[in-house]
């Protein structure tokens, strides 16, 4: 996977306006569905509810995420505070993942004690939330592939959608039928829909968190990259992490021949920094020997 950044700063406006209505229209949704979901009693809307109040959350969690990557690196914090995006990934996951028990709970406690419901109003409210997440969704879908953190929220307000078109569904059966077990399937089902949705996020953000290599990333991948390069005769001892959720970090070994001069050294690191950069490393710190220069085992094994 190739990222350039071509137009950086009007992207991260895009991405600040995109967090910001997302959040206020999923909020204004928010109060809609417990508002209603009060009135009658419906526990599908109210776990629902609580599931976009988390998203909401998110959204703004994220969104504070993205506001301290621009902060610049200072004494304290070399790399400034871009780890806050990974940290913020893993906040997420947790937040939606603890709002599954409360789901929970209440939809098992619903299933055993079933209580009427206005089918068609859960219809209603719902369909406006289709419309709601849907929008939301679309001002990430160009940008989703380059940051884990757009991603999440893309999924979430896609999978909110989808939700929200199935208690569509089912208001309309609890109206046709009055078979008001359904309102607490309908929340097991959206309990099931968020696990699936954050799973992948909660492994990956918490991959990033303990400083493991990217998902996207393959070391032997760059290994073999390296070695082609014209006077590279060892490339090992690499070490790969991410900054942040856009950005990621390596630091190695190059070997070069005995007869390398120091003009020819700067030229073959650039080539790999370069050659890094299509492989989504975008800092890289080389420390470069020369061969057959003796060395003990720690400093010249190669990370498999």
């Amino acid at each position: 996977m190739e990222h350039h950044h071509h137009d950086h700063s009007h992207n991260v406006t895009n991405i600040n306006t995109a967090f910001i209505i997302g959040i206020v229209l999923n909020l204004l949704f928010v109060i809609v569905q417990v508002i209603y979901g009060l009135r009658i009693h419906s526990l599908s809307l109210l776990s629902d509810a609580g599931h976009n109040f988390a998203d909401v959350g998110s959204l703004a969690i994220s969104l504070l995420a993205f506001r301290l990557m621009k902060v610049k690196s200072n004494k304290q914090y070399t790399y400034g505070y871009k780890k806050a995006s990974v940290l913020t990934a893993l906040l997420n996951a947790v937040i939606l993942l603890i709002s599954l028990g409360a789901i929970l709970y209440e939809a098992i406690f619903r299933l055993i004690y079933p209580q009427p419901v206005a089918g068609i109003t859960i219809s209603i409210v719902s369909g406006i939330g289709i419309i709601i997440n849907a929008v939301s969704a679309f001002f990430f879908f160009r940008e989703k592939e380059s940051d884990i953190n757009i991603k999440s929220a893309y999924l979430h307000l896609l999978s909110d959608a989808l939700v929200s078109f199935a208690l569509v569904i089912g208001g309309i059966l609890i109206y046709y039928t009055h078979w008001y077990r359904i309102d607490g399937i309908l929340s097991i089902l959206v309990a099931i829909v968020i696990i699936i949705a954050t799973w992948k996020l909660l492994k990956n953000s918490l991959r990033l968190s303990l400083d493991g290599v990217p998902e996207d990333i393959d070391i032997d991948k760059i290994r073999n990259a390296t070695l082609k390069i014209d006077g590279v005769k060892d490339f090992h001892h690499i070490h790969i992490w991410a900054m942040s959720t856009t950005q990621n970090a390596l630091t190695a070994h190059l070997v070069v021949a005995t007869n390398t001069s120091a003009k020819e050294l700067q030229t073959i690191k650039s080539q790999i920094k370069h050659s890094l950069e299509h492989l989504n490393i975008q800092h890289a710190t080389i420390e470069s020997e020369m061969e057959n220069t003796p060395c003990d085992t720690d400093t010249c094994d190669t990370v498999e």
